[in-house]
């Protein structure tokens, strides 16, 4: 058992330095020699955990949405908070997150072009990494439908909305390198407002 813990504990090491390396050299540039040079391991020993930096990058990107999905699963159990209150919590979570992460999605918004190129469908790459996101926020939603909450809405619409703000603020990040996206925080607080019953 210990061995898969160490396993286990090597795979997270390398995602977290590999995820250092793509954003400081980009998607394109960055090789597997560079990887295990930063790990401090050799090509061979990386060979043992990922096939190639394509399976390195998608882990990385795996292990740090599902932060951001245990953090939201969190907001979501806290039963002090009310539908509207854990919705804005929410996506305050997911804004910051994106503001932390930068760096991370210009090189996502490369690899994504890339895939475009390649004859790939990225939505579909796409879709399949938000899809936990998008039914949280739907669950959310309809559960402040249910309480009166929120008004009566076509949830689907309502949580395009939503997932399209948060797109938006991931392309001023990624293509338009702004700062700080505290418009968009303002943007989705009057977009709850929105939906709120009795506003």
């Amino acid at each position: 058992m210990a061995i898969v813990v160490e396993h286990d504990k090597r795979k997270r090491e390398i995602l977290e330095k590999a995820l250092d390396v793509f954003i400081e050299e980009g998607y394109e540039d960055v090789t597997f020699q560079k990887i295990a040079d930063r790990c401090g391991i050799t090509r061979t020993t990386l060979y043992i955990y990922f096939k190639n930096k394509r399976e390195i990058f998608l882990w990385s990107i795996k292990q740090l949405t599902s932060g951001l999905e245990a953090s939201i699963m969190e907001i979501i159990n806290d039963k002090s908070l009310n539908a509207e209150q854990c919705f804005r919590k929410m996506l305050m979570k997911i804004v910051d997150s994106l503001e932390g992460n930068k760096k991370l999605f210009s090189v996502l918004l490369v690899y994504l072009m890339q895939l475009k190129k390649s004859g790939t469908d990225p939505n579909e790459r796409v879709m399949r990494r938000v899809i936990k996101l998008r039914h949280v926020m739907s669950t959310i939603l309809i559960r402040g439908m249910k309480k009166g909450e929120f008004k009566q809405l076509n949830v689907r619409d309502v949580n395009d909305m939503f997932y399209g703000l948060i797109e938006a603020a991931i392309f001023r990040l990624a293509v338009l390198a702004q700062d700080s996206i505290d418009d968009v925080r303002a943007t989705l607080n009057l977009a709850v407002d929105g939906i709120i019953q009795n506003r």
